[in-house]
């Protein structure tokens, strides 16, 4: 590990396979808890490179619990966190609005480290028990549109680090990760990023799988479309900054989508969104990311008519009837 670290302060790069050695032995427990703390605090003072980025990518998934998806044609929405904005739990509120609306979701996430409250934090509070039972996954699946993936199942690596993110507090390379590693490998992914960067990073590596992908960022810093403003959006076809008044949309005030300080108020919002009972500025922000995650299954359609089967799914009540099937499950 040493050697590994002057090589970070000296300012210098890692290959794909180097990356993939590296975060291979991180989560082997090659190093100790002090030296992998180093390490991600280390490589957080500095710009990830595609090779690295895809290296780490690998190994988590040569690392993961594997299981059968075949027959699936899966979607996943997640964010990357770490963009320090405290919104409610947007992306996962958005997967059972699609789930709803006919499409079959693979949500993979994780307690909150860099933010208050991830959606494994809220699905936990609400009832949901974890789990990467095979034939569980299928019944999801099958009955409810929608699996939940708690990443720590099926990710050995995260056992090792976890307790360091947690103490750490701040968004590392796993932030990055996160969206990547998905243990279904969908076909379909819409993925919110914190940067500009890697938001570009995300495109490269996408663009070399059989993927269809929306990568979306908020100019003004959040890793979801957030209607405060206007965003990018990198797709397999295409790259444009979307102005939101031209998706009919007004800016909104950013204090209309925090989602409280703890995991009770998280859930209360979380609830009563879903319940069709959201504000109409907090019910806009989770449609149009349920809109982005329908258009990324069919390219071809029109935002509005995406936006239009998000609205019917979670106003007609079909969003929440999935969420209850799921916890039946």
């Amino acid at each position: 590990m040493k050697k590994i670290l002057n090589h970070l302060f000296e300012h210098r790069s890692f290959s794909r396979k180097e990356a993939h050695e590296i975060l291979t032995n991180i989560a082997t427990g090659k190093y100790n808890l002090s030296q992998i703390a180093a390490f991600m605090t280390a490589y957080s003072m500095r710009s990830i490179r595609e090779e690295e980025l895809a290296g780490f990518r690998d190994s988590m998934y040569d690392l993961s619990l594997k299981r059968d998806y075949n027959g699936y044609e899966l979607i996943d929405l997640c964010g990357t966190g770490g963009d320090g904005k405290n919104t409610f739990n947007i992306s996962t509120l958005a997967s059972f609005i699609v789930a709803g609306a006919g499409h079959k979701v693979a949500k993979h996430g994780n307690y909150g480290v860099s933010s208050g409250c991830g959606s494994s934090n809220v699905m936990e509070y609400l009832g949901y028990q974890f789990s990467n039972d095979q034939d569980e996954i299928s019944r999801s699946l099958d009955e409810a549109n929608i699996c939940f993936l708690h990443a720590p199942l099926f990710h050995p690596a995260m056992k090792n680090v976890a307790p360091i993110r947690k103490e750490l507090g701040v968004k590392t390379f796993f932030n990055m990760l996160g969206p990547m590693i998905n243990p279904a490998n969908p076909i379909y992914q819409s993925v919110g990023v914190f940067s500009l960067e890697l938001a570009r990073l995300y495109g490269y590596i996408y663009q070399k799988t059989n993927k269809q992908f929306s990568v979306i960022h908020a100019l003004d810093g959040y890793d979801e479309v957030s209607l405060t403003g206007d965003y990018k959006i990198i797709t397999n076809r295409a790259e444009q900054i979307v102005d939101i008044k031209e998706l009919g949309f007004e800016a909104i005030d950013p204090n209309e989508i925090r989602g409280g300080e703890t995991v009770e108020e998280a859930a209360k919002v979380f609830t009563r969104i879903l319940s069709g009972k959201g504000t109409d500025t907090q019910n806009k922000v989770v449609l149009a990311n349920a809109a982005i995650a329908i258009n990324t299954i069919d390219q071809d359609a029109a935002f509005s008519e995406c936006y239009s089967k998000a609205e019917e799914s979670l106003l007609g009540g079909h969003a929440i009837n999935k969420f209850k099937a799921l916890l039946k499950q």
